[in-house]
């Protein structure tokens, strides 16, 4: 059997040379604007090399719909070649050394195996994810009619051991964090108890709390809806914060931008977490309807923006305890996942830089003195400048693609991963 195909640093030098000329006239531009505004450049890109998002194993995979999914070509088929998948973007877009696992579906033998394997891509694990969404091969007991909010204790306490076994996966991968999502809810008006089913779920996680380690924090996942779609458990920002409360110090609420209802104001969501404490981090994706899953900032770049607005000011202000966690949330339907990814990371970037170009002391001061629109288009401003050039730096400087996907493209991975990875199954129902 001939070796995996990897993309080589060599291979990413060369398309680099190429470009190097042009990004740097570019970039040259861009500095010498930004200094008539008091901003150094070098600094940002500094910044923007520090900064990092995780990638979840499942986003490199072709995702779904409710009615059908299509698979493509040579995408992974077990968590070893998934992790080949991430060490690719991380190659070549610069942005994603952490790896989130999720189980049962990443179950190995090998544990230490699995950490040595990312390691040696250099890429480390972030926060592990349980499943009672799903009912898996051999399950003695279904999620249909919920999990940790079961009415059937016996489920409940099957639900909470799966969350433990998470923890002790996760200690072994090296991570630091475990994400609860459950899919509990009601379809039907009467169908179930809407503050006995709450009051289960807290009971199931203080159990699952008590299981964390001493410097673990435990993640909860509000969803407004699906496949809940009358009432769902833990369905806003605003339950997440009153169980975390409840939980105590080791829970906090994290926030996947398409698990709210349309138009809600998430930058002022972010705001209020960060106020008391309780921000765990983000799943990022982009919605044009619903939870659409698209990708970061696709569709409401601005939006983006405005979250990253708030994260930067949270910074400067030097809020105690604000560590938030970043993690890449979103289905790949109908493009290639790797080039999705990664073109997603690079978005979530460009919205990190534009908030660090934000001018604080102007901002403040308009906002101060009621300038309405004077405080607006200091935002406008930092948002509007095209800090491309800066991003395609800080790449290069990493040591990555200065133009990833077109990198990408030119490797012929894809191609070799699809003769490599020979596709199992045909067109299915269903999201996995």
């Amino acid at each position: 059997m001939s070796p995996s195909f990897s993309i080589s640093a060599d291979f990413v030098a060369e398309h680099n040379a190429r470009l190097e000329g042009a990004i740097s006239e570019d970039y040259d531009a861009l500095k010498r604007a930004l200094a008539r505004h008091g901003i150094d450049a070098d600094a940002l890109v500094q910044k923007v090399m520090a900064f990092s998002v995780a990638i979840p194993t499942w986003g490199v995979g072709t995702g779904g719909t409710r009615f059908a999914r299509f698979p493509g070509p040579g995408e992974p088929r077990n968590v070893v070649e998934k992790i080949d998948d991430c060490a690719v973007i991380q190659l070549l877009a610069r942005a994603t050394p952490t790896i989130s696992p999720h189980f049962p579906w990443d179950k190995v033998d090998d544990y230490a195996a699995l950490r040595e394997q990312a390691a040696g891509h250099g890429l480390a694990f972030d926060a592990v994810n349980s499943n009672t969404f799903q009912d898996q091969p051999g399950q003695e007991l279904s999620y249909k009619f919920g999990s940790l909010s079961h009415t059937d204790a016996r489920v409940r306490a099957q639900a909470i051991a799966h969350n433990v076994e998470c923890i002790e996966i996760g200690r072994k991968l090296g991570s630091k964090a475990l994400t609860v999502w459950i899919a509990d809810g009601s379809n039907l008006a009467g169908q179930s108890n809407l503050t006995r089913a709450l009051d289960r779920y807290i009971d199931a996680m203080r159990e699952i709390v008590a299981a964390l380690p001493a410097d673990w924090r435990v993640f909860l996942e509000h969803k407004l809806y699906e496949p809940a779609f009358y009432s769902t458990v833990i369905s806003d920002w605003g339950t997440s914060f009153a169980v975390a409360q409840e939980l105590g110090p080791k829970a906090h609420c994290l926030v996947d931008l398409g698990h709210h209802a349309p138009n809600v104001n998430i930058e002022q969501i972010v705001a209020r977490l960060v106020r008391f404490n309780k921000l765990a981090g983000f799943h990022f994706n982009d919605s044009k309807y619903g939870d659409d899953d698209l990708d970061s900032g696709s569709v409401e770049p601005f939006r983006l923006f405005l979250v990253f607005n708030e994260l930067i000011d949270a910074e400067r202000r030097r809020v105690e305890g604000f560590a938030p966690a970043y993690m890449i949330d979103q289905s790949h339907n109908v493009t290639d996942p790797i080039e999705s990814l990664m073109q997603s990371a690079i978005e979530l970037q460009r919205a990190y830089a534009q908030a660090l170009m934000v001018d604080r002391a102007a901002i403040e001061a308009a906002q101060d003195a009621n300038d309405a629109l004077g405080a607006h288009l200091e935002l406008k401003r930092a948002f509007t400048t095209d800090v491309s050039p800066l991003l395609a730096v800080a790449r290069m400087r990493a040591g990555g693609a200065i133009a990833p996907i077109a990198a990408y493209r030119a490797s012929g991975y894809r191609a070799r991963k699809a003769r490599e990875r020979p596709i199992v199954g045909g067109t299915s129902a269903g999201i996995v």
